[in-house]
């Protein structure tokens, strides 16, 4: 890269622009202009090409900078040059003329005076000068304002027109006559010193443009990328929303099944407690209506005894008169049969 040119791998090289013109450069001290390098150079997104494009671009306006002054100062001239024809120009009139000259005399020599006297130091008496030039000024203006419609002013400002036809080519800072003939014009846009300059400026503001392309570019990037990531920050925040409410609502679940489960809980140990309680009514119950069965038990089997004892008694003594009556009748009938008490028959 020693003996490339910068600028032409950019653009092109300024020094191919002004060859044999009043502008001319001379020969460009890079030799290598090679057109591969520079179809690469463009494909390219080297970090040299920024700087390449800076030093290409400080180089150009160094260039316009000096064309700028120059059309600057042309425009000064014709104005300069159509003040002076106009302020030069006589009135016709002698006497006039005599007297605006001596105004014009006496406001330099108090001009004059007014420098010396503030120079010295004396500021005072030099403004009073200076005030005194003012009004002066102001009278001779007065008087040549009063001879404007003279034929002799008339004709001082035809001849100050003839310099406004000149213009200033706002390019390349050439002086041009306006109007002029229509090759003389296609002749200087087509010259080498106006396309030039024309090439320049266009060159440093497609320049300009791309950066600012690109910084839109980078902006609206940017600016996607922000919206891409507010975007995800509400989709990352409504899913931890869900989640917390997924989690709340688990946690409502688990509550209302603890609750539940503990008052189910409860009821059973209520159920339990209820139970066990009818259980032992009821054993209670139980122990009380045994008790009282047993005691009707016993005091039926107690009548019952009691009337079977009764009855056996009965029995037992209707057996006795019976065995007695019976005893009597078999006593009676052993005795008819003749048989004893022993089954022996009695001879």
């Amino acid at each position: 890269m020693r003996y490339v040119c910068r600028h032409y791998l950019v653009k092109f090289c300024p020094h191919d622009l002004f060859t044999n013109t009043k502008s001319d450069l001379g020969p460009c001290e890079k030799t290598i202009h090679d057109e591969e390098l520079k179809r690469e150079f463009d494909i390219s997104n080297s970090y040299r090409r920024t700087a390449f494009e800076d030093e290409f671009v400080r180089y150009a306006e160094s260039m316009l900078t000096d064309v700028d002054k120059r059309i600057r100062k042309g425009k000064q001239r014709l104005a300069l040059s159509v003040k002076d024809a106009l302020e030069s120009s006589t009135t016709g009139d002698g006497r006039v003329d005599e007297q605006l000259e001596l105004l014009s005399e006496r406001i330099t020599g108090l001009v004059s005076e007014a420098e010396r006297l503030g120079s010295e130091g004396n500021v005072e008496e030099a403004q009073g000068l200076l005030k005194l030039c003012d009004q002066l000024r102001e009278e001779r203006d007065a008087l040549r304002r009063s001879s404007e419609n003279s034929v002799w002013h008339q004709a001082a400002e035809m001849a100050a027109s003839q310099e406004k036809q000149m213009e200033v080519c706002e390019v390349c800072g050439a002086f041009l006559i306006v109007g002029d003939a229509q090759q003389r014009i296609d002749d200087h846009l087509t010259g080498k010193q106006h396309v030039g300059f024309a090439k320049l400026r266009q060159a440093i503001q497609e320049i300009r443009d791309s950066r600012e392309k690109a910084r839109t570019e980078r902006e609206e990037l940017r600016e996607k990328e922000r919206q891409e990531r507010r975007k995800a920050l509400l989709e990352e925040e409504k899913r931890r929303e869900r989640e917390r409410e997924d989690r709340r609502k688990k946690e409502e679940e688990r509550r209302r099944r603890s609750y539940e489960s503990d008052r189910d809980r409860r009821d059973r140990s209520r159920d339990r407690d209820r139970d066990r309680r009818d259980r032992r009514r009821s054993r209670s119950r139980d122990r009380r209506s045994s008790s009282s069965r047993d005691r009707g038990d016993r005091s039926y089997r107690s009548r019952e005894n009691d009337r079977r004892d009764r009855i056996l008694r009965e029995l037992s003594g209707s057996g006795e008169d019976r065995r007695r009556d019976g005893s009597k009748g078999d006593v009676a009938r052993r005795q008819r049969s003749g048989r004893d008490g022993r089954g022996i028959v009695k001879l």
